[in-house]
Parts: structure tokens; sequence; C-alpha cells
């Protein structure tokens, strides 16, 4: 492991130039500098990719790998990893903002307590309007058991330890992606969690969020696909889900 590189953040890019230069930025002003920044240009047809590969000639710890077609955030991401360098993985949305601190508590916490699987609390704000829609805290130890109800764990703060996890990539599937790999890590390690807020989460005009039941089609498809259940378990995880959302006054 290179020493100054002892985290790859990975960070997919499609067509969010209004957003990535801020998202980059929340990452390179970190307390802690031991990272790589990793973008890939998943074949956006805005000026995103320009912005970034600006920023890189400034600061070398950003890299930009483009995509030759556009094949979803799994495989941008994926490609990242197969570049990582890091000790750590560690992924933020072109859109999504980590709090100045990110790096330096959840490192120290992983390694404080041996972790290998961890996340923390996030904001949601409304991208259009600035508004804060609400704070997520997942419980302080989640399990494989407790994400088939619902999925607690925000991508932009997740971060998995290499030495001890592998170098695990996600299934290359159009949606709930990330979803996947949490219940993938969650079948050898427990996820433990921050009780603090470290990362903003932006929903966009376009985001899946403000589709719930689009969302919840996507997650009977990754039940079917990635964990291999019949209909009526994966259609009783689904039905899981919108009971929580509905208790918690999230749906």
């Amino acid at each position: 492991m290179n020493p100054n590189k002892t985290v790859s953040v990975i960070m997919p890019l499609y067509n969010a130039e209004s957003t990535v230069e801020d998202s980059i930025y929340s990452v390179l002003n970190q307390t802690f500098k031991e990272f790589e920044l990793i973008v890939v240009d998943d074949k956006s047809t805005d000026s995103g990719p320009l912005i970034v590969r600006d920023i890189s000639r400034i600061d070398p710890r950003v890299r930009l790998i483009s995509l030759e077609i556009n094949s979803g955030a799994g495989v941008a991401r994926n490609r990242a990893i197969d570049e990582a360098t890091g000790r750590y993985i560690a992924f933020l949305d072109a859109d999504d903002l980590w709090w100045p601190r990110k790096l330096e508590l959840q490192i120290n916490f992983m390694q404080t307590n041996g972790y290998a699987f961890t996340c923390t609390n996030y904001q949601v704000q409304d991208y259009s309007s600035g508004n804060l829609v609400g704070v997520r805290k997942p419980p302080s130890k989640i399990q494989y058991k407790d994400l088939l109800c619902e999925n607690v764990i925000g991508c932009l703060t997740v971060i998995f330890d290499t030495e001890i996890l592998g170098f695990r990539k996600m299934p290359e599937i159009r949606k709930r992606q990330d979803f996947a790999l949490w219940l993938n890590i969650l079948k050898v390690a427990d996820c433990y969690s921050i009780n603090s807020v470290l990362a903003t989460y932006r929903i966009m005009p376009e985001s899946i969020s403000r589709n719930k039941l689009e969302m919840l089609l996507f997650n009977y498809l990754m039940f079917r696909k990635c964990e291999g259940m019949g209909f009526f378990k994966a259609f009783y995880y689904v039905s899981r889900n919108v009971f929580r959302k509905i208790r918690t006054a999230i749906f």
C-alpha cells in the first residue's frame, strides 16, 4: 500500500457539471490528507469531465478515467476500484458532499476498533430548494438480516478495509448495486456506524430517491438477481421495506 494513499475515494461521474466541483473540493478539503480521488466519467455529455480534468492538473491526488460507453454507476465504481491503491475504499457521488473531518474521524474509528466496514449519519438536502429534508441515523451495528428489511447504509458514508475484506466490487446492475454490495459484505462482517453527521446527500431532480415505487421495484429485482431469492421471499422483504418507511415517516 502506498502510505500517501491510505484511502481511495471512488466517484462515478455522469452529467454532473453543476455539482461535481463542490463534491471534489469536499474531498480535497478533508483534514485527513492521505487519499486519492478516482473519478470515472460514464460517458457524460456535459462539461463535467473538463472540470475534473482542470482540477486534476492542480491537484495530482485527483485522477480522471473515462469509459468508452455509458455503462451505469456500478461499472464506473468497479473500474475505479480496479485502479485503487489505498487500503480503504470510500464512496462519494458527484452530487454529494463530505464534511471536513469525515475521513479523519471515520478512519480513526475503524483503526481504533478494528472495524472492517463502517458508515456514518448523514443529512439529506433538496438540491433545488436547498432545504434540509432530514437526517439519516443508522443503528450503531448493522447485520445482514437488518439490511434486508431496510437499506440504512448511505453509499456516500461507507468505508471498507481491503486488507480484511479484499477489493470487493459491486454487481453490474443499473440500480441498487450499492445495496447489493453491502449485503454481500454483511455476510462476512458487520457494519458499524459513527453517531455523527459527516456527509450531505443531495436529492437531485432526477434522483431515484424521488420515486419511491421505482426504488422498491429495483430492490425487488436486486433481491431476485443478486441474493437469489424466490418470488415470495423477495416480495416479503420489499414489503418489510415499505413497512419500515411508513413507520419512520420516510416513505
